[in-house]
């Protein structure tokens, strides 16, 4: 039987989601304590990999065995042994061919930045001491509304086969002293959605034009991106499924 586990991490002191050698990570962990819980081996598969000091305030794993389980008591017993910065929420018995990845047909990211130096928020947004432009941002930030591929925002290595992505949200908002960034995709490229809010900051602090935002956008040319922006600002926000695959279980 196959089911899907809701998940939510902090990513500070990981490599990462995706088992490495020499390098703690959220699916090393997770995966042991779900082989404690029920005494087997298991093999977990991730919505997405998020990398090195990346959060999740939702993730869904698969993972299949041959137990018929109690969705609310196995979420219980592993809450009670997980590490504090990982957390299990939910738990569903989906189609045996229903698989973690390939059937989120979308992904929302958020990115954070502080505009108040926060010691408590030293791991959890971008601290910047001047203003942005957040008007010029969501300028540049519609531009990606028409774009579908990405090749800008995408890393020279890995095993991407292509650079498309159909982008359905891009949009800052201004909360107090700090500036969350939405993006939401049916896919990204690994180190995608920094990039992204690299460049932007720059178009923000005035160091790039919306009109050189839109050219180097539409080049796919990787020089023409920003330096991507730090991990600690970024969280996997939401993964959506088909409605077919996933029923309230607690």
């Amino acid at each position: 039987m196959r089911y899907f586990l809701e998940i939510a991490y902090d990513g500070t002191r990981f490599h990462g989601w995706q088992v490495q050698p020499n390098a703690l990570t959220v699916q090393e962990v997770l995966e042991d304590c779900l082989g404690k819980v029920l005494r087997e081996p298991i093999s977990t598969t991730g919505s997405g990999r998020t990398d090195t000091g990346v959060h999740a305030s939702q993730q869904f794993v698969h993972f299949d065995t041959a137990q018929q389980l109690d969705l609310q008591q196995l979420v219980y017993r592993l809450n009670r042994i997980l590490p504090a910065d990982i957390s299990a929420s939910n738990l569903f018995l989906v189609p045996d061919e229903a698989h973690a990845r390939y059937d989120a047909f979308a992904r929302t990211y958020h990115y954070h930045i502080t505009l108040h130096k926060n010691p408590f928020k030293k791991y959890y947004a971008w601290y910047h001491s001047r203003a942005l432009d957040v008007e010029k941002m969501n300028e540049a930030a519609a531009i990606l509304l028409r774009q579908e591929d990405f090749t800008t925002f995408s890393k020279v290595k890995g095993d991407t086969k292509h650079y498309r992505c159909d982008m359905y949200e891009a949009v800052w908002r201004q909360e107090g002293e700090e500036l969350i960034f939405t993006i939401r995709a049916n896919r990204f490229l690994r180190g995608m959605v920094r990039l992204i809010v690299g460049t932007l900051v720059d178009v923000g602090k005035g160091k790039l034009t919306v009109q050189a935002f839109e050219q180097a956008v539409t080049s796919m040319d990787r020089s023409k991106s920003s330096g991507a922006a730090p991990s600690e600002g970024l969280y996997l926000a939401k993964v959506e499924y088909p409605p077919y695959i996933l029923t309230p279980s607690i």
